[in-house]
């Protein structure tokens, strides 16, 4: 009698705690959004960039970058350590900021109705649009640049892998009503793009205006007077659970507007 009833309480003791188990599973913690608040506490605030002249390079011994220069200024305002990160995808950045990886995604990134839908904007920071990157006439053996879009068709155009031009490209090809060969580059970024087609390893490259300005000051074979999008406005992005970061990350960049701070950085990488 004695060795059944510590054979039922034995049972009994692993059908309670299977349950619980069970329970568990069915019933995950809730965890808590990492917000401003929850930056604060740990003291550390995580960004993600790309590794190029607008987001992190290293020059010399020195770390540069007109990201870079922002998120400092902004730990100097904060008082919270910056956390940077690398990655040229736009759409690994999208994932690593969703999966809590990083807090911000401090990119030029285009402020479309489909982007506000899925994440929070800063204020904008930039203006800018896309430009078509192609030799000049004297560079180019007496061929004239392109300044008709529907010139295009037929012409393969390079652009970094999950580059926001992609989706401009994409809507182009549906205006001229052809097609335009989309190249999408896993190893180079805009700059080196730009590099390429000064060259004459490639014959069309896309990027943003304000990269392609700054890389053709330094070549120029260059020609980038054909744009191929209107003006967007560009930005950083949150998650949509951060909105306490959004607002504290708008007080401080318009108090380095007010301190002349984001005027100076922003010549340093976009003025001729």
């Amino acid at each position: 009698m004695r060795k059944l009833t510590i054979f039922y309480s034995v049972l009994l003791i692993a059908v309670i705690g299977l349950m619980g188990m069970l329970w568990k599973d069915s019933h995950p913690e809730k965890i808590e959004a990492r917000d401003y608040p929850q930056i604060k506490a740990g003291g550390v605030l995580r960004i993600i960039t790309e590794y190029n002249s607008t987001g992190y390079y290293i020059s010399g011994d020195t770390i540069q970058g007109f990201q870079y220069e922002l998120s400092q200024a902004i730990a100097t305002l904060s008082g919270l350590e910056v956390e940077t990160s690398l990655d040229m995808s736009l759409s690994n950045s999208f994932d690593k900021l969703q999966a809590d990886q990083c807090d911000i995604i401090a990119r030029n990134i285009p402020i479309t109705s489909k982007n506000k839908e899925e994440y929070l904007f800063i204020d904008p920071l930039v203006l800018n649009k896309q430009v078509l990157v192609q030799r000049t006439k004297k560079a180019n053996n007496g061929v004239a640049p392109l300044r008709n879009q529907l010139n295009l068709a037929g012409k393969t155009l390079h652009i970094p892998a999950d580059s926001p031009s992609k989706l401009r490209l994409n809507n182009l090809i549906k205006e001229i009503g052809d097609t335009i060969y989309i190249k999408e580059d896993s190893i180079y970024s805009s700059e080196q793009l730009v590099i390429m087609v000064a060259k004459g390893d490639i014959d069309f490259a896309v990027c943003d205006k304000n990269i392609a300005a700054k890389a053709a000051s330094f070549h120029p074979e260059v020609d980038i007077k054909t744009d191929i999008s209107f003006t967007q406005l560009q930005a950083w992005a949150v998650r949509k659970t951060s909105p306490i970061l959004l607002d504290s990350l708008n007080s401080w960049f318009n108090q380095m507007r007010e301190k002349d701070t984001f005027n100076e950085i922003y010549k340093r990488y976009y003025s001729k």
